[in-house]
């Protein structure tokens, strides 16, 4: 057995990296028992896209640095983490909806101005008008931001089309996006977002273009990870939604679901049912719902900048999915009308502040546990040998900081796919 396989033991005799990362301290966010899975004093070791080992700095031999790695980068004291993992955003959309903020600061409810034909819908007009071109224009600058502190890997959802064409349009900016920039884009597909005005009179009909034209036809192009419905009484019917992820499940996709936001459909527990890999949202959750989580492994995804812009006072039940052990992830749910939070730091602070979990836990929701979300356990979101080597340098003393500051970007460094890409 190499000595990739060993984590923190001398390495062997002959060892050739392509990199190695010397005086850091390591928050690996692997369940080690310790905060934060903390390595003080430790070095890290890449080859190819891959981390190669990780240990104390006492294990390697001064006198043999040299001869461990083709290039040897002193982190003069830095931590080092994950990349970081923003697991729920809209980010690829057309115009904006400050008007709608404006609105609600005059007293509308975010129901209110859905009803009256705002909301989703006014995005999707400006998403139909635009073209894949005008989309990844409009994307990248929201893009950048994230990356700049420190993310690496993105979910983007559909949503804002609800055609054929518009979704289409809408998944090939997100893959464009993904080869535009450096970073690691995860798609899924969201036709079940809202009900387009074509079908106002007609649910069923558009149940079933979704389930039956869009998302299979979208699926064979290789546009679509994953699959997404909004379950709400201002959206889809929890049985609407079971469509939804039957199609889904045919097709061999995973499953998410905005769920519990504004009102309980025990949706948590139909997603659930279907071993989702998250429920989003779920300030009305049930202790039903949690306990359905928690035996299918559902991870529930908080969304701070939602509550904070939609100016929300129920909270989501931290304590009780800590208590079941539900694994909680953060993001930022980056889109125009509910939540334009760009920063997936400061959607940590929030989650800390608003929500009160503690920052190790808010650091655990946008590594280990966003990278559950999905579905890409074993491979991200944690620093051991043979992950990926998407890595971030912090000029912060504890990785508490990461939480504590707001408005502050202490990002050093970020290495993509064992490539440096910032800093």
């Amino acid at each position: 057995m190499s000595d990739t396989a060993f984590h923190g033991s001398a390495p062997s005799p002959g060892t050739r990296w392509e990199r190695l990362l010397i005086n850091v301290h390591l928050a690996t966010m692997a369940e080690t028992g310790a905060p934060y899975g903390a390595i003080e004093n430790a070095a890290l070791a890449i080859s190819g896209r891959r981390i190669a080992w990780i240990g104390p700095m006492a294990t390697l031999e001064a006198s043999r640095r040299n001869w461990l790695a083709r290039k040897i980068v002193d982190g003069a004291g830095r931590w080092v983490t994950p990349g970081l993992i923003d697991c729920h955003t809209h980010i690829v959309h057309g115009g904006n909806r400050a008007r709608e903020f404006e609105q609600r600061l005059q007293g509308a409810s975010y129901e209110e101005i859905a009803r009256r034909g705002g909301g989703i819908l006014s995005t999707v007009n400006a998403t139909r008008a635009a073209s894949v071109e005008e989309l990844v224009a409009q994307s990248l600058p929201r893009v950048e931001a994230l990356l700049a502190e420190g993310v690496t890997t993105l979910e983007i959802k559909s949503g804002y089309g609800l055609d054929l064409e518009s979704e289409r349009k809408m998944l090939r900016a997100a893959r464009l996006i993904g080869a535009h920039l450096p970073v690691t884009v995860k798609t899924t597909f969201l036709g079940a977002h809202a009900l387009p005005p074509e079908f106002r009179d007609d649910r069923a009909g558009y149940v079933r273009l979704v389930c039956e034209d869009m998302l299979p036809v979208l699926a064979a192009e290789g546009l679509v990870d994953a699959v997404d419905a909004f379950c709400e009484r201002i959206a889809f019917t929890a049985e609407e939604t079971r469509r939804v992820f039957e199609a889904a499940k045919d097709l061999g996709l995973p499953v998410k679901l905005h769920a519990e936001q504004i009102s309980d459909m025990d949706g948590a527990s139909l997603a659930a049912e279907f071993g989702a890999l998250s429920a989003d949202h779920l300030e009305h959750v049930s202790p039903r719902g949690i306990a359905a989580m928690a035996r299918s492994g559902t991870v529930a995804v908080l969304l701070p900048g939602a509550f904070y812009f939609l100016r929300e006072e129920k909270l989501p039940p931290v304590a009780a999915l800590r208590d079941a052990g539900v694994p909680i992830a953060i993001a930022t749910d980056c889109n125009p009308g509910t939540s334009p939070l760009t920063s997936l730091l400061m959607a940590m602070n929030m989650a800390c502040v608003l929500f009160r979990l503690t920052p190790e836990e808010a650091l655990a929701g946008v590594t280990r546990n966003a990278a559950r979300a999905l579905g890409l356990s074993g491979s991200h979101g944690v620093l051991a040998p043979g992950y990926r080597a998407d890595l971030v340098m912090w000029d912060i003393t504890s990785p508490a900081d990461l939480s504590y500051h707001a408005g502050f970007n202490p990002c050093a460094a970020v290495v993509h796919g064992g490539t440096r890409v910032r800093g």
